[in-house]
């Protein structure tokens, strides 16, 4: 690691860095009174779509604490919309016609980032000015399967049942649909990349629901796809898999440099499965900032203690920061992973 080269960058990357990285996923949001106060001024995707209210909020978490990363305040729908998909927020993601036809999935249009998500990457442009010292900023996308999920149910669900009997009742349409949104994101991640974003991560938040067959023949195939076009971008690439214990195999050999992962997995056996080639990112139960600041501090020391002294590891929730969270409780787990990692790699 170079002086000039950000912490979490460098464990991106598995390079040995002096105290281990920490960003919170939703670390934009909800539980910031500043950012309710922006919230309550206009619509949610007035706020996705206006770059200067979505700068704003990107960069108000790294005004509170010395968090090593900020992360583009968007929706992982968004470029849907610029695809042609009627949707609205009721307060998640609502298609109003899904798509469950060969006919609705050829009317979708190939993604042009520079006319279907221009605000997107203005963001990006103000918040690479505004960051303090050189905090780097991730780019991120939903993976093709979950996007997938919310075209093919139309909304939220907690099994989403008609898209996983998609892929069994009609398998080439489905992995049709899922080679479009591949390609999608890959165009929209890619032009993030040349908008300024230093890192791209890609959120598969509902993978974990498929049986490894089908996640191996339909969601991870199309990472692959939408993760192999950005190799050539130079920017580190993650993928977050939510509920993927029965599933890190799989990730072995997948073509990013983190994978993500979210509490239910110690990172000890987490590591042992992926190799040594693959950084990780995660992961305190987010209700572990509920504890006492005693337990809490003793919950990210038993994440720290996990994810061994061999360098590539990135603190994060195992999900996203929950709404009631006390902002202090927040400080507190920053503030032990910089101290209490900075000291072990001291003593290492």
């Amino acid at each position: 690691m170079s002086a000039d080269t950000p912490a979490f960058l460098a464990a991106c990357r598995g390079e040995p860095v002096p105290y281990t990285p920490i960003w919170i996923m939703r670390q934009a949001g909800r539980y910031l009174p500043e950012y309710r106060e922006v919230r309550s001024r206009v619509s949610f995707e007035t706020l996705t779509r206006t770059p200067e209210l979505a700068a704003e909020v990107t960069l108000q978490p790294l005004r509170r604490f010395p968090l090593d990363a900020a992360i583009l305040f968007s929706d992982i729908m968004t470029p849907l919309q610029g695809m042609g998909v009627d949707l609205t927020f009721d307060p998640g993601p609502v298609v109003r016609a899904p798509i469950r036809t060969d006919a609705a999935i050829d009317a979708l249009q190939p993604l042009v980032a520079e006319r279907d998500v221009p605000f997107v990457l203005e963001t990006i442009r103000l918040i690479r000015a505004a960051a303090p010292g050189n905090v780097p900023l991730i780019g991120f996308a939903g993976g093709p399967f979950t996007l997938f999920c919310y075209l093919v149910c139309g909304r939220p669900s907690k099994e989403f049942e008609t898209a996983r009997a998609f892929l069994y009742a009609q398998p080439e349409a489905a992995m049709r649909l899922l080679e479009r949104l591949a390609d999608a994101m890959a165009v929209y991640l890619g032009a993030q990349a040349a908008a300024g974003a230093q890192a791209l991560m890609v959120f598969e938040s509902w993978g974990g629901l498929l049986a490894p067959p089908q996640f191996e023949r339909f969601a991870l195939a199309a990472a692959r796809r939408t993760l192999a076009a950005l190799r050539s971008r130079g920017v580190p690439l993650i993928y977050y898999l939510n509920q993927g214990s029965a599933l890190l195999e799989h990730l072995a050999a997948l073509e990013a440099d983190v994978i993500g992962v979210d509490w239910r997995s110690p990172l000890g056996a987490v590591r042992r499965v992926l190799g040594a080639n693959k950084a990780v990112q995660g992961n305190l139960d987010p209700a572990a900032l509920f504890a006492p600041p005693a337990e809490l501090i003793a919950q990210a020391e038993r994440v720290l203690r996990e994810a061994g002294n061999q360098p590539g590891h990135i603190f994060n929730l195992g999900h996203g920061i929950w709404p009631q969270t006390d902002p202090d409780a927040v400080a507190r787990l920053v503030d032990v992973v910089h101290e209490r990692s900075a000291r072990r790699g001291a003593s290492a």
